[in-house]
């Protein structure tokens, strides 16, 4: 099982942030909230700040933990951590990801997300009461 911590960014205009796997990575060019696995010794809030730092280079942060989801592919599974953050600052630079765009709430549905995002994305919709 891989522990990863995701974050559905929020910035002060009422959108989200997605970000798109690059043809290289696992899950190729599938639409994500970006994030990283949990490293020994860190906690998960600690994971998301340090991985969104790494992977966008922004600062983020961390308003509220929604449920846990664990999903299985056919190689591994993932237990996935997903917290709700707000963006602080920075200009995003894609280290690891195709590409990003910061879309409102009701658009979140439209995009050709991770199987393991999925339940993220409704359980965050389900939050704003959409």
């Amino acid at each position: 099982m891989i522990f990863v911590s995701c974050a559905i960014i929020e910035n002060s205009n009422g959108q989200v942030l997605a970000t798109r796997r690059s043809e290289a990575m696992s899950l190729p060019m599938k639409w994500e909230f970006a994030g990283g696995k949990v490293e020994h010794g860190e906690t998960y809030d600690e994971t998301i700040l340090r991985k969104i730092k790494e992977e966008l280079g922004i600062e983020t942060k961390v308003s509220k933990q929604l449920k846990v989801v664990i999903s299985h592919y056919p190689n591994f599974s993932i237990t996935l951590i997903p917290f709700i953050c707000r963006y602080v600052n920075g200009e995003i630079l894609l280290h690891e990801h195709h590409e990003f765009t910061w879309l409102t709430a009701n658009k979140l549905l439209s995009l050709d997300w991770a199987a393991a995002d999925i339940p993220v994305v409704h359980q965050y919709l389900s939050s704003l009461q959409i």
